[in-house]
C-alpha cells in the first residue's frame, strides 16, 4: 500500500468510519480513477486496472442485477474495520455515470497476480508457496470469523462464498480474501444476527453438505461460520493439488472436476456431495511427502458431513503454523 493511501486511510480510521475513507472522499477518488485495462470478467460484473494519482488500483464494476452485493459489500467495509493484511484492502465504493447508465463501483488495492483461480492456472507451487498460500487464507479467515471487543472491534463475519476465484495473490505469495458481497456478520453484545438483503447464495460446486440439503440453521451464526470451513478445504485441495513432490505436481483442476459438469447444478452438487458423500480425490504421491499429507489430514478435517465435527479456522491456523515449523526443521536438517 501507497504512502498516499496509507495516510488517506490513517486519517479515516480516526473518523469512526469503519475501514473505509470518509463517503465524500470516497466519491472524490472514483471521479479521479482512469480506467486502463480490464483484467476479469464474471456473472457479476468486471473488474478493471484503474490509476488513481500514479497508483494502480483495483475497480470491480457490479452489474446492475447484482447491485444488492455491491451494497452488502459497501456497508461491511464502511461500518466494520476490516483493515488485515489478509482481507483485500477496501479504498472507496461510489455510484457513478458512465455513458448515460449507473455504475456501481467498488475500489481495491490492486494485486497483479490476481486470483489464487488464475494464479494456480499458470504455475505449480513448492511446498513453502502452498504453506504461504494456505496460512495467509486461513489469517484472513480468523480475523473475519472471530469477534473484537472494544472502540476499534468488529462484528464476527462469516464469508459464506469463499472459493479460489475470491482469493487474491499478493505480491509476496501470500493471499487475501475478496468478495464480501454474500457475508453474514453476528454480535454478541446483542446477540443479531445480520444476513443481509441478498437473495443470491453462494457457489454451487463449493456449497457444503447442509447448503445442498437443505438442512442448514438459517439463524446460527456458528452454521454460517462451518460453511466457509467447508470451502476452505476445497481450496486447500486445489493448492495442494498443484505442488511439488518428488517432481510431480497434477494441473489445476477445481473441487469435484471428475465428477460434476463444468457448470454443476444444485442437484448434480447435492447427488454427489450428499447421497454419495463424495469427496475430491487425494492423489497418493502426497502421502510420501509429510507436508502434503498433513495438509491431507487436514482438508479432511474440513469435509465432515456433520457440520460440527469440522475444525475450527483458528484450529486449522494453528495446525497450519505446526506444519510449517516441521518443514522449516526438515530443511534446516538437510
Amino acid at each position: 500500500m501507497t504512502s498516499l493511501f496509507r495516510d488517506l486511510l490513517d486519517h479515516s480510521c480516526t473518523s469512526g468510519s469503519g475501514s473505509g475513507l470518509p463517503f465524500l472522499v470516497q466519491r472524490t477518488v472514483a471521479r479521479q480513477i482512469t480506467l486502463l485495462e480490464c483484467v476479469g470478467k464474471g456473472r457479476y460484473g468486471e473488474v478493471w486496472r484503474g490509476q488513481w494519482q500514479g497508483e494502480n488500483v483495483a475497480v470491480k464494476i457490479f452489474s446492475s442485477r447484482d447491485e444488492k452485493s455491491w451494497f452488502r459489500e459497501s456497508e461491511i467495509y464502511n461500518t466494520v474495520l476490516l483493515r488485515h493484511e489478509n482481507i483485500l484492502g477496501f479504498i472507496a465504493s461510489d455510484m457513478t455515470s458512465r455513458n448515460s447508465s449507473t455504475q456501481l463501483w467498488l475500489i481495491t488495492h490492486y494485486h497483479e497476480n490476481g486470483s489464487l483461480y488464475d494464479y494456480l492456472q499458470r504455475n505449480t507451487v513448492d511446498t513453502v508457496v502452498c504453506l504461504n498460500f494456505a496460512l495467509s487464507i486461513a489469517n484472513g479467515l480468523v480475523h473475519l470469523h472471530n469477534e473484537i471487543f472494544g472502540t476499534e472491534g468488529k462484528p464476527a463475519i462469516a464469508h459464506r462464498d469463499l472459493k479460489s476465484k475470491n482469493i487474491l495473490v499478493k505480491k509476496n505469495l501470500h493471499c487475501c480474501i475478496a468478495d464480501l458481497g454474500l457475508a453474514v456478520m453476528h454480535s454478541q453484545t446483542n446477540n443479531q444476527l445480520d444476513v443481509g438483503n441478498n437473495p443470491k447464495v453462494g457457489t454451487k460446486r463449493y456449497m457444503a453438505p447442509e447448503i445442498l440439503e437443505e438442512s442448514i440453521q438459517v439463524d446460527c451464526f456458528d452454521a454460517y461460520k462451518r460453511v466457509d470451513i467447508w470451502a476452505f478445504g476445497l481450496v486447500l485441495w486445489e493448492v495442494t493439488r498443484t505442488t511439488f513432490s518428488n517432481g510431480i505436481a497434477e494441473e489445476y483442476k477445481p473441487p469435484f472436476y471428475d465428477l460434476v459438469p463444468n457448470d454443476p447444478s444444485f442437484e448434480d452438487m447435492r447427488k454427489i456431495v450428499c447421497v454419495e458423500q463424495q469427496r475430491p480425490n487425494i492423489p497418493n504421491r502426497w502421502f510420501s511427502d509429510p507436508t502434503l499429507s498433513a495438509l491431507a489430514k487436514l482438508m479432511k478435517e474440513c469435509w465432515y458431513q456433520n457440520p460440527s465435527a469440522r475444525l475450527t479456522a483458528l484450529r486449522i491456523k494453528k495446525t497450519l503454523g505446526k506444519i510449517c515449523n516441521s518443514l522449516e526443521k526438515v530443511k534446516m536438517d538437510c
